[in-house]
């Protein structure tokens, strides 16, 4: 058999790294290549079609669900039923493939673990290439690892106690600067998955398991589409049976709660389920709503519970939808990081981790997410309690539900006022994450939370709508930009003060500040925090 031919893929401006030939064969670069020629057209085309979405929310301030697919609605049709790796995915772990967070994520006891190549991930020419590289080697069981500081050794279980992988690519919006076609970038989503996919999917089939994916950042299900397109291609390439890949969509975007159904439906032979991406959602929400006057502001983003009236509406409709069409219902993070330091802080989250999982178990959710593996018992308990011993509760149909197009977009029924501490939080959270994202760190633990790059989408989003919403404060102090460079200014100096002039020096704080001011502060908003951002990183 003669060897495969050079890819037309081009390596741009990366270092080259250990092993990184196993990952960047020319077989695997081939595919990546023939990926980027069918699709990347038309993953343009959807972008051009968000712009114009938006455009029509910000002329009209409403939505409505699709009428030129109400027959999809309307129809009698299931998506395929789970394999049998996926049935019971009653706790989900979550996190970037560096080697101990793989290692870690897989003994977690949790079902599954979404290994993410997105929000929890700066995507680093490093940790794009060695995050597949760490995926390939636990399914080989060739991964260990040692901690520097602890010493620690960390190594995999039995396999028969080892988490399922759900694989998270970018979100279409980014570009993977260091693999170009022709003097383009190739798209990071087509990267993420072309390299995983090439890699593992027979490899995994091997395990009894399969090629499985979570689509960030769906808009319509015209991506959705896409998505599945992309899946029948690549089993044909690979010659791998028709329906092995299995999606779950994050119903993260308000624009696709009103598409559930429909995306289900692009999806029906590879759809595994929806999930409920709580802080994306609340992004987007203020992201497509954001000149729509008062009835659409945002309280502080802690005030925004699951039990709000229009989270509630979003949360049921899409357990009602899934179960309807026989697909799996999954719920929202649970962030909390554990301290070791104070056990009443710990008691405290604990406490509320507990009620939020109860309460999507009896709302009819499937699973939930949690962000460290200290929450996994809890969240297990949870849903123990619902499940018994039945992998799902798919069988709970929820015909109480009736959700109405407004009862989604109802922001003012919520009874809470964005407050001057709550700019203080946003300013705090965004300025602290961003500085770690430009240190190629996605994952970052900020006052006892797991925040990612949603969290800061939305600290810096709502920063930008209580200005331009002109919103006062609860001590008569009115948003303001000035008001915001103070507070900015303000907590880089804490900052400088809480670590040391020479640590502030080492990290990109400065950095970070300016960022944060410029995506909340440009009359013109950025769709994606990451655009910016990662012109910074790559530059």
């Amino acid at each position: 058999m003669s060897a495969p031919a050079p890819s037309p893929l081009a390596i741009v401006d990366a270092e080259p790294l250990p092993r990184q030939e196993e990952v960047l064969t020319d077989a695997a670069l081939a595919f990546v290549a023939e990926l980027h020629r069918n699709f990347t057209a038309r993953r343009d085309e959807l972008l051009t079609r968000r712009q114009d979405r938006r455009a029509e929310i910000a002329r009209t301030s409403t939505l409505d669900f699709r009428p030129e697919t109400a027959e999809i609605r309307a129809g009698d049709w299931k998506v395929a039923p789970a394999p049998a790796a996926l049935n019971d995915r009653r706790v989900e772990i979550t996190g970037p493939t560096d080697r101990k967070m793989t290692i870690n994520a897989l003994n977690s006891g949790a079902k599954v673990w979404l290994a993410d190549f997105e929000d929890a991930s700066a995507p680093t020419w490093e940790n794009v290439v060695l995050g597949q590289l760490n995926l390939i080697d636990a399914y080989e069981r060739r991964i260990d690892f040692t901690d520097a500081k602890s010493g620690k050794s960390y190594a995999l279980k039995d396999a028969d106690q080892l988490a399922t992988v759900v694989m998270r690519p970018r979100g279409w919006h980014l570009e993977e600067r260091h693999l170009q076609f022709d003097g383009r970038p190739v798209p990071g989503a087509l990267v993420d998955f072309g390299l995983y996919f090439f890699h593992n999917a027979r490899r995994l089939i091997d395990l009894g398991k399969g090629p499985y994916f979570y689509l960030p950042k769906t808009e319509s299900y015209l991506e959705a589409r896409l998505w599945n397109d992309i899946f029948v291609f690549a089993q044909d390439y690979v010659g791998i049976p028709q329906g092995t890949v299995r999606a779950t969509v994050l119903i993260e975007t308000i624009t696709a709660a009103y598409e559930m159904e429909e995306i289900l439906f692009e999806l029906k032979d590879h759809a595994a389920g929806l999930n409920a991406g709580r802080w994306d959602y609340l992004f987007s929400i203020v992201k497509n709503f954001r000149d729509g006057g008062e009835k659409f502001v945002l309280p502080d983003r802690n005030a925004v519970t699951m039990t709000a009236p229009f989270m509630r509406a979003y949360t049921e409709l899409l357990v009602r939808t899934c179960h309807k069409r026989g697909a799996h219902a999954i719920g929202g993070m649970a962030a909390f990081i554990p301290s070791r330091r104070d056990a009443e802080v710990n008691k405290v989250a604990f406490e509320k981790v507990k009620a939020d999982k109860d309460r999507e178990a009896g709302d009819g959710f499937d699973g939930s997410w949690v962000a460290h593996p200290d929450l996994v018992p809890i969240a297990m308990a949870s849903f123990d309690a619902v499940l018994g011993d039945k992998p799902n509760q798919k069988d709970r149909l929820r015909e109480d539900v009736s959700v109405a197009p407004g009862d989604l977009i109802a922001i003012d029924s919520l009874d809470a006022r964005p407050t001057y501490q709550g700019l203080v939080s946003a300013v705090q959270v965004g300025t602290r994450y961003i500085e770690a994202w430009l240190r190629g760190l996605g994952a970052v633990a900020i006052f006892n939370l797991m925040e990612d790059a949603a969290t800061a989408e939305i600290s810096r989003s709502q920063i930008w709508q209580w200005i331009n919403a002109g919103v006062v404060f609860e001590d008569g102090q009115r948003a303001t930009a000035d008001l915001a460079r103070k507070v900015a200014a303000e907590e880089l100096a804490a900052i400088r003060a809480e670590i040391g002039e020479e640590a502030f020096a080492a990290g990109k704080w400065q950095q970070a500040h300016d960022l944060l001011l410029q995506v909340s502060l440009d009359a013109d908003y950025a769709d994606f925090l990451t655009l910016p951002a990662y012109e910074q990183l790559v530059g």
